[in-house]
């Protein structure tokens, strides 16, 4: 995940995304190839599009399900991921496809 942070930082700087909306994104794709990696199995794939002041992020993964917390784990140790990502991001959906599950999350971005 660290690899996908760093990458996402990089390219955001090269297309001139402002520091705190790459922050933004840097959090989400965090949180989100975080759980890719977490319930995802064995393939997790990233794409970052900037398009019209949106930035679009979507981690696709090979899971089949969307996992939830084990009910021996306190609720506060799980969970808060999606919650930041649905807060920073302006939109967001998640879709079990062919190959596994698929999370889109839409930023408004200035560059």
């Amino acid at each position: 995940m660290s690899a996908a942070r760093h990458f996402t930082a990089d390219l955001l700087e090269c297309w001139s995304v402002p520091q705190s909306e790459r922050d933004s994104a840097v959090l989400i794709v965090d949180e989100l190839t975080a759980n890719a990696a977490q319930y995802g199995r064995e393939c997790m794939t990233l794409v970052l599009v900037l398009d019209h002041g949106a930035l679009y992020i979507v981690v696709s993964d090979s899971g089949t399900t969307v996992e939830h917390g084990s009910q021996d784990i306190a609720p506060d140790e799980h969970g808060r991921g999606t919650g930041i990502v649905t807060y920073l991001a302006q939109s967001t959906e998640i879709r079990q496809t062919r190959s596994g599950r698929e999370v889109r999350a839409c930023l408004r971005c200035s560059a």
